[in-house]
């Protein structure tokens, strides 16, 4: 790759800030920005993930109290940082098919359709280049995440996630294209094509990701490509076989199916949030974990889970139209046992108020009846992270709650855990529980990532002889695994070249001979 030859056609005010955008949706440039702030923070580099707009149902609460995507999250633990509102200033989180609920540095500023916050993108374009610059300060390498493609012609106008972002703070971009969809000299050419020329100026490089077979065949294609653009092709990384990097928004319905063991059903309904906290069951080699969303193919469970939701109510009347609310029902008289998680814990109580129209218009309705309790959606948010103790086994537990609902009734008497905030000594009891414990409830997202806390509700829930699994050991070694294998295609030399590490090095060493 001949980096440096590309880089006389131009110097950037922000070199040390490398931004990857991909030809699609689910390209892989989260999981590359992961792979890379793990590979530079291995070598001795202060490194922070970005993304300035981030569309997400899956997100995480944040050392400030404040809210990202869940994709960044993971990315700040690959740069071995806490997450950080400065990470991801804005997150969208799909409410209905025409609107978002809209986060602006870690707090919700209401719903928007799609069109009014199209008009409302150059307002943001001030706030996320600042906020760049004050995540910069602390971190002066920061790889950026793309969002979709930067060749949708209809969304450049406004642009603040792709080639707007890159040309308003003037970075250099990598554009990633996944050969596994096919056509990947296609979508690398064509997305390179409709870009403007100051925007062709600012691409470094191309990588092709999740490459299966000999390398060598490919060259032609890539002497084809430089040739047309040229632009090299940086890094041909190889496809990595049963990787676990937690999604970003789509749901990993991947799964060893011969599992025959402890079998859990999560209904996925429209608007489910957070489903990455069913991946360790999902990885569990005990536990047979699916996703539902058809009810006519629920074919018997020990345990079903209600994840969390983006539209309480809506999701609500959903789980009702298509056949959930009996199956539900049925498998509770059959001795099997329910937990609701955020939204689904709400799901299961009596009601569910929407006075002020956080998330519908459907005011006031019915719940699943299944927990005697009441919630109504406040228009603060609760964001926190907390940590504590089982009430039941006195094991330890952490996880964080994102919700907008305040609950109350009957079998809250029955809490499940004594909690606290990060940073207070202050604590209180939360979740709930039915008469006969065949239902619980809890706001604690993260719950079943701890080990103990997680053999206890398995156990609850009806299986015996489960063996450990530590999830978060697990999660750290697929981040390992995964910047190990891209530096053997994208070494830290490459990367030191791209990012002009050494010609900050060396400015460096000129600014302290001068000083002494």
């Amino acid at each position: 790759m001949n980096v440096v030859q590309r880089d006389k056609k131009r110097a950037f005010k922000n070199p040390h800030t490398l931004m990857i955008q991909g030809t699609t949706s689910d390209a892989g440039k989260s999981v590359l920005v992961a792979a890379l702030c793990r590979i530079l923070v291995q070598n001795g580099q202060s490194v922070a993930p970005f993304k300035s707009q981030n569309m997400a149902l899956n997100s995480a609460v944040t050392k400030e109290g404040g809210e990202i995507g869940r994709a960044q999250a993971v990315q700040a633990q690959a740069a071995r940082l806490e997450p950080s509102i400065l990470m991801n200033p804005v997150l969208l989180k799909p409410n209905s098919d025409v609107g978002s609920q809209v986060i602006v540095n870690g707090q919700s500023i209401g719903n928007m359709k799609a069109r009014q916050y199209h008009e409302y993108k150059p307002q943001l374009l001030k706030c996320v280049v600042a906020v760049h610059q004050e995540l910069q300060q602390l971190h002066p390498v920061i790889i950026v995440e793309g969002a979709g493609s930067p060749a949708e012609i209809n969304l450049r106008e406004h642009d603040i996630a792709n080639m707007g972002f890159a040309e308003a703070i003037d970075c250099p971009v990598l554009i990633i294209a996944d050969i596994d969809r096919g056509g990947v000299f296609a979508h690398l050419y064509g997305t390179f094509a409709l870009l403007s020329d100051t925007e062709q100026q600012r691409v470094k490089g191309f990588v092709i990701n999740r490459f299966r077979g000999d390398v060598s065949l490919l060259q032609s294609g890539l002497d084809w490509l430089q040739q047309k653009t040229g632009v090299p092709t940086v890094a041909v990384i190889p496809y990595i076989k049963n990787l676990h990097i937690e999604a970003e928004d789509a749901v990993n319905q991947q799964q060893d199916t011969s599992i025959t063991a402890f079998k859990i059903v999560v209904p996925l309904y429209p608007r489910a949030s957070n489903h990455t906290d069913f991946d360790v069951l999902r990885l569990h080699p005990q536990i047979d974990c699916e996703f539902v969303r058809d009810a006519t193919l629920f074919k018997g469970a020990d345990l079903i889970i209600l994840p969390g939701s983006k539209n309480v109510s809506h999701d609500l009347a959903w789980l009702k139209e298509t056949g959930w609310q009996p199956i539900i029902d049925r498998h509770l008289r059959f001795g099997g046992k329910v937990l609701g998680i955020c939204g689904g814990y709400q799901m299961l109580g009596e009601v569910i108020d929407d006075p002020h129209g956080i998330e519908t218009d459907l005011g006031c309705c019915a719940g699943l009846g299944l927990l005697a309790m009441q919630t109504s959606l406040a228009e603060t948010k609760t964001l926190t992270n907390v940590s504590g103790r089982c009430l039941h086994s006195q094991v330890p537990v952490t996880g964080y709650e994102i919700h907008v609902g305040v609950s109350s009734g009957a079998d809250l008497q029955r809490p499940w855990f004594e909690i606290s905030a990060r940073g207070s000594e202050h604590t209180y009891l939360e979740g709930a529980a039915n008469a006969e414990d065949s239902v619980r409830g809890t706001y604690l997202h993260g719950l079943l990532e701890g080990d103990e806390i997680l053999k206890q509700i398995l156990n609850w829930a009806g299986m015996t002889e489960i063996v450990g699994f530590n999830y978060q050991q697990f999660r750290e070694m697929q981040l390992q695994r995964l910047a190990d294998e891209v530096e053997k295609v994208l070494p830290f030399s490459i990367l030191s070249q791209l990012l002009a590490l050494e010609d900050a090095a060396t400015d460096r060493k000129i600014t302290q001979r001068e000083s002494s």
